[in-house]
Formats: structure tokens, C-alpha cells, sequence
């Protein structure tokens, strides 16, 4: 559904309850077991054809990150027996991965049953007024996983109060507002400054320039980031050379990009 659909869930759930569980897989496309993949495939497709494409694919990946977790049952050579590993990128990798936490999602919300619950491929968030059940609920995912052969992140699972800032798929949401994290922002300015001088060398176009700052602006307005573009953008001028638009052109451009993108709501009406 998007990194978006997850958002809006993940932003409602931080302005309605006092906690959140913050986890993450420990080299999650990585230690995708293929064996027990293609069982999962093979549980909700029944078109022969499509689970052999499927297997080609899978059987097909190339080697990942060396993983070697040793779970309950398992000997010394288990983890060297079984082939793990997806590719990062690919587009079947991302559907894989969906299908492979499919049962997590099951007994999340039909067993668990947190306040909200939000995933986008292996980093998900639960919330709820109580901290001990999320302590719970950690605890209970993390034996889940094991059935799957996962690992939890230690030191990135954790629960604490939302309005310390849930940091989920590159924003920062806060009971009030919600904010892109500090490295996007970084990274944005040093794709905007490589941008620049792009186009006065002539490695670039204008419409290339348009296209990078209208899909910037298109991610970056979920959020509370009126001032934020502003004051990045007014920070890069692209200056005129044959075949451009005059600098005012640009200007004008940019300044088009501060309204607030078609159906974004206002503060006032995402907080009640």
C-alpha cells in the first residue's frame, strides 16, 4: 500500500496513544530462509506455473550478507545447509518479503491485538496506552519470529513514550506534528547542491531539476515541512544559461513548491 498508507496509520495511532513498540528484523532480506518462502508461496498460490516462476526467482538470487543465527532444534551446520537471502532493490524481493511476514501480521492483529498497528516490509510499530503489554507483545513477537527464522533487533526494539518521537520510514511523528528525520533533510540539500551544479555545467536539464524537486516536495509534504522547503529551497539558485528559464523562472517554480500539495490536510484537522 505505500510508505504513505503506513504513515497516516502510524501518525493517528501516535496523537491516540501514550506508547509505541518500535521493531525491527536484524538483517531481515538477508535471513529470508528460501525453503520456508516457497512454503508460504505455496499456502496462498495455487497456479502451479506462477510457484515455479516463483522458485526460478528465489533459487535464482545471488548471494547475500552471511547470516548465521542458530535457532531452537537447529545443529552447527544448519545455518551453512539452509540458502537464505533476497536481493535488496528487486521488485519481487519486496512482494517476498510482504508474503513472508504475512503470518506476523496475522498474529499481531488477531491475537496480540495492540491499539494500531502499522508495517512497511520488516520495520512495523504497534501502540497503546499500556507499556507493560507492549513489553509483552515484544517478547511474544520475538519467539514469533524465531518460528520463521528471524531475529529482532535488540537495540532498535524498543517502547517508549510517542511523545518522544516515533522515528518510522524516514519521519519523525510527534502526538502534534510530524517531522522528516535530520538525514533526509542532509540528504536532500547534497542531492539539491549536485543538481546545481549539474545544470550550470550542462549535465543536466530544467525539466530534469523540476522533476527532482516536485518528487522531493511530494514526499516531504505529509508532513509539517512548510518552512523546512522553504528555506531549503531558497537556498539554491540555478542560474540562466541558453535554452533555460531566466532565474525569475526558476523562482517562481520553487515558489509554487511551498503551497501545501492537493489533499494534505492542516494541522488543525489531523489532530482532532
Amino acid at each position: 500500500m505505500g510508505t504513505h498508507a503506513a504513515l497516516k496509520v502510524a501518525e493517528s495511532a501516535c496523537a491516540k496513544f501514550r506508547y509505541v513498540l518500535k521493531c525491527d528484523v536484524r538483517k531481515y532480506f538477508a535471513s529470508i530462509d528460501h525453503q520456508i518462502l516457497k512454503d508460504k508461496l505455496a499456502a496462498a498460490i495455487k497456479c502451479s506455473r506462477t510457484l515455479e516462476l516463483a522458485e526460478t526467482i528465489i533459487d535464482g538470487s545471488n548471494p547475500q550478507e552471511e547470516v548465521l543465527f542458530l535457532f531452537p532444534g537447529d545443529d552447527l551446520f544448519t545455518p551453512l545447509d539452509r540458502r537464505r537471502g533476497l536481493p535488496l532493490g528487486n521488485q519481487t524481493s519486496q512482494f517476498f518479503a510482504n508474503v513472508y511476514l504475512d503470518s506476523l501480521d496475522q498474529f499481531i492483529t488477531r491475537q496480540l491485538r495492540p491499539g494500531a498497528y502499522a508495517r512497511y516490509v520488516d520495520d512495523f510499530v504497534l501502540f497503546s496506552d499500556s507499556k507493560q503489554d507492549l513489553e509483552s507483545m515484544r517478547l511474544c513477537i520475538s519467539d514469533h519470529l524465531e518460528l520463521d527464522r528471524l531475529r529482532l533487533h535488540d537495540r532498535k526494539s524498543r517502547v517508549y513514550q510517542c511523545a518522544e518521537g516515533v522515528t518510522f520510514l524516514g519521519w519523525r511523528l510527534f502526538p502534534q506534528k510530524t517531522r522528516l528525520v535530520r538525514e533526509n533533510v542532509i540528504r536532500f540539500s547534497r542531492r539539491m547542491r549536485q543538481l546545481q551544479e549539474d545544470f550550470h555545467a550542462g549535465r543536466t536539464t530544467w525539466y530534469a531539476v523540476q522533476q527532482s524537486v516536485r518528487s522531493w516536495i511530494g514526499h516531504a509534504g505529509f508532513g509539517d515541512t512548510t518552512v523546512l522547503r522553504r528555506n531549503l529551497l531558497d537556498r539554491f539558485a540555478f542560474l540562466p544559461r541558453s535554452g533555460a528559464p531566466s532565474t525569475g523562472g526558476a523562482g517562481r517554480f520553487l515558489q509554487q513548491q511551498y503551497e501545501e500539495p492537493p489533499g494534505r490536510r492542516s494541522q488543525q484537522q489531523r489532530t482532532g
